[in-house]
């Protein structure tokens, strides 16, 4: 049970640019993890185990990528209660991202609006990092029972580079990280990277795909382990583009016989570019990707969609405004077999993370 409750935590950090409490609290994450004051925030990890994409995840609460873009805190969030985190996305050239103020706050919607633009250190920072965690080392020492939690790491493309050649960079990222992660998110439903869902069109999510594939089995022999990739995508989806979208998943992500193959996944959903449920608040006309309860039941239609699509057994997991216990739950009924969370616990705090993973597992 973390010492210090987030309700007198929170006033402090919204007083403050939401950037600047963005980055005071990773700083604080990175100095206190693996310290006596990880205390203030840990919690023990509710025990659910589940296998998915030929994984076990020790429970169905996950974080979502973008809290910790250069993977600096994997242990400090770990300590949090999640059954896995995902850090990044990472490029493989470092950038500043978007002109600041670019991150901002909805109180009265419980929402954020960020337009950063991948900014991050670049693959070489990231993996370093990823190296230095205590995660790591105790995996790589073979120290299993002090290491369940399960890292995924999330790609993207420099936006100096041509979408023409948007593979490129997904490739390079791909060759970094892929002998330290758990499993590998392909991000190409980011509204701040310009022409970047364009990827999600069918021939070109054909073409990334087949190319990460092939670069997959190749990465696989060499490193003697073969780790799911998972695919994110956008809210703002008809349910055409879904249909592509799962029919080009299912090609890659089913053998012969039609069984699925824990080649790929899918992660729904990023950040939305709908201002229906905010509009005429405050901020609320800023460019960029919405997050936080707004996009719930965007995100849990696309879920159920997409599971109708991808039939029972293929891995999804459900991200986009979980703000309770209870939004959590709802996204598993929608058909994602996991769940991520951001916003949430921007908002809510640590004590989310565990209270979801305990009332999931009460109720399945």
């Amino acid at each position: 049970m973390a010492l210090v409750p987030y309700a007198l935590t929170r006033p402090f950090l919204f007083g403050m640019d939401p950037e600047v409490a963005h980055e005071l609290t990773i700083s604080s994450l990175a100095r206190t993890q693996g310290t006596a004051l990880q205390w203030a925030y840990g919690s023990a990890r509710v025990d659910d185990p589940l296998e998915l994409a030929g994984l076990t995840f020790p429970n169905r609460v996950g974080l979502a990528a973008g809290l910790d873009k250069n993977a600096r805190c994997i242990d400090g969030l770990g300590a949090m209660g999640f059954g896995f985190v995902e850090v990044g996305t990472v490029t493989p050239l470092a950038q500043s991202g978007n002109p600041k103020p670019r991150m901002f706050r909805l109180p009265q919607a419980k929402a954020l609006i960020n337009r950063l633009g991948f900014n991050n250190e670049g693959l070489e920072v990231f993996i370093t990092n990823v190296k230095q965690s205590s995660l790591y080392q105790r995996r790589a020492e073979r120290d299993e029972d002090h290491a369940p939690m399960l890292l995924g790491l999330n790609i993207g493309k420099n936006a100096a580079t041509p979408i023409e050649r948007a593979t490129d960079d997904y490739l390079t990222c791909l060759d970094g990280v892929y002998p330290y992660a758990d499993y590998v998110t392909v991000n190409i439903s980011s509204p701040n990277t310009k022409n970047l869902r364009s990827l999600q069109n069918d021939d070109a999510l054909d073409a990334l795909l087949g190319a990460i594939s092939e670069r997959r089995e190749r990465l696989a022999q060499q490193h003697n382990k073969r780790i799911p990739i998972f695919l994110k995508i956008a809210p703002d989806l008809d349910a055409d583009q879904i249909s592509v979208i799962a029919q080009t998943l299912l090609r890659y992500g089913t053998d012969n016989t039609g069984q699925v193959n824990n080649a790929w996944g899918v992660i729904a959903t990023n950040t939305t570019l709908s201002r229906d449920a905010v509009r005429g608040m405050t901020h609320a006309d800023e460019a960029g990707g919405l997050s936080g309860a707004p996009v719930l039941l965007m995100s849990n239609q696309v879920v159920t969609q997409l599971r109708a699509a991808l039939r029972k057994d293929f891995p999804i997991i459900g991200a986009g405004g979980i703000l309770s216990a209870e939004d959590a739950v709802s996204k598993i009924r929608a058909g994602a077999d996991v769940v991520q969370i951001y916003t949430g616990l921007i908002y809510q705090g640590p004590s989310l993370v565990k209270n979801a993973a305990s009332l999931i597992k009460d109720t399945f």
